[in-house]
């Protein structure tokens, strides 16, 4: 079986987790919907350091050491993921206000074992198979300005959510910025940050990648979006789940 075919599969996966997902409206049990039904817990902050370790050690490790010679395209690659993957591994665990939250550690390993196989298989490709350099047309502009675009998006949006809980005095409802329009900006801005990245990348992997952050987080944003519904009576009505006055 080629390497593009295990990642096809990978995608159908994907697709198919989504798919129940939505129609089954399952929250995963950690952040605000944390459920001690879920077996053994282990802190957040740990949760989150060790499930998203493995993407911001495999890609970047797979392409250095990889057949192939790293051009300007797959040090842009590689720079790219390693500066999102140390913001959420690195900062991001140390910044989070949440030192009595617990996750269970079965959606820790879960996530562990999905960033494991999204780093490896964009890493096989750039390490292996990347058999171009950048071209600075439209698509490769079009990509880079939504990589920026997304990330600023997230990481203001994170700033915002922590910040609300700086005084610890439980749930608030988050407002200004995209917060305006998305209960979700945060995730939001995760997957315009990743669709930029296939734009700069263009290989099955980078797309896989981006499809697979829609995939987990549009979910997600709705359970998000319905909790605030039913947690704040004044939540604002008008207000979307992920997607700008459509979803």
């Amino acid at each position: 079986m080629s390497f593009n075919n295990y990642v096809i599969i990978w995608i159908i996966i994907g697709f198919l987790t989504f798919s129940y997902l939505i129609i089954s409206k399952v929250r995963a049990p950690y952040g605000r919907h944390s459920s001690d039904g879920w077996g053994l817990m282990i802190s957040n902050s740990w949760g989150w350091f060790w499930m998203e370790l493995p993407a911001l050690l495999l890609m970047p490790l797979i392409s250095i050491f990889g057949k192939n010679e790293m051009n300007s395209l797959s040090i842009l690659l590689v720079s790219l993921w390693f500066l999102h993957y140390f913001n959420r591994v690195i900062i991001f665990p140390m910044r989070i206000k949440t030192k009595n939250k617990k996750m269970p550690i079965s959606i820790a390993v879960s996530a562990f074992l999905f960033n494991c196989i999204n780093g490896l298989l964009n890493g096989i490709y750039v390490g292996y198979f990347l058999d171009s350099d950048i071209n600075f047309n439209a698509t490769f502009i079009i990509g880079a300005v939504l990589f920026i675009i997304g990330m600023t998006i997230n990481i203001q949006s994170d700033n915002k959510l922590i910040y609300l809980r700086k005084d610890s005095s439980g749930y608030k409802i988050p407002n200004g910025g995209m917060f305006r329009l998305i209960s979700c900006p945060n995730h939001f801005g995760e997957i315009i940050e990743w669709i930029g990245y296939f734009f700069i990348a263009f290989n099955l992997p980078a797309l896989s990648f981006a499809l697979w952050t829609f995939f987990n987080l549009v979910p997600r944003a709705l359970n998000h979006h319905e909790w605030y519904n039913e947690y704040f009576d004044n939540y604002p009505k008008k207000r979307k789940a992920v997607l700008p006055y459509i979803l």
